[in-house]
């Protein structure tokens, strides 16, 4: 056992001795959008105790481990969070916080994928990331956008036509979910 734990030593020795700067500041970036993610979700009672050092090693996983389910896990712990806070705290819903959730969720998640795909050794140029979060970032807008004016047709549907959208939606999302995964498999 003692071999064991002195071996994984010396590759994390070794691999932080290989490390380049790109592929650490992505990783960092990914835990800053996770951990900030997480704090916009969360009830601030629950952030200000000592929860948060559970909370700050949640999102550190998917930049130690980007390839494996830490950003899944970092992204379903804020829903749960987002959950909590207004249905068990009895938050109240702002945009601002609807909008900054949306955003940072994406941002880690695109983040994460991309530490994923790049080996921390790697020269990179910045260019990469770069060109990276200009897309994130277009996609934040138009959605952004896209949530203000849904937000807008909420007020002046509402009732049984809104409910059916909705579900005309999710039914629309779910096979559309459904049918990605499938080609993905088939791959």
């Amino acid at each position: 056992m003692l071999t064991g734990i002195t071996a994984r030593a010396g590759h994390l020795r070794k691999t932080l001795s290989r490390a380049t700067p790109v592929p650490i500041m992505i990783r960092g970036s990914a835990f800053l959008t996770g951990l900030l993610a997480l704090g916009v979700a969360w009830p601030a009672q629950l952030l200000a105790s000592r929860y948060f050092v559970l909370i700050a090693l949640l999102a550190l996983w998917p930049a130690l481990a980007p390839a494996g389910r830490g950003g899944t896990a970092v992204a379903l712990t804020a829903v749960g969070g987002w959950l909590l806070d207004t249905a068990g705290f009895d938050s109240r819903i702002a945009l601002w916080r609807v909008l900054a959730l949306a955003a940072l969720l994406y941002l880690a998640h695109t983040l994460t994928a991309l530490a994923a795909v790049l080996p921390i050794d790697s020269i990179v140029n910045l260019d990469v990331p770069g060109t990276w979060l200009g897309r994130a970032a277009v996609v934040i807008l138009i959605s952004s956008v896209l949530i203000v004016l849904a937000l807008g047709l909420t007020a002046d549907l509402g009732g049984s036509a809104f409910q059916l959208a909705t579900l005309v939606g999710l039914a629309g999302a779910t096979t559309v979910t459904i049918l990605l995964a499938r080609m993905a498999h088939h791959e």
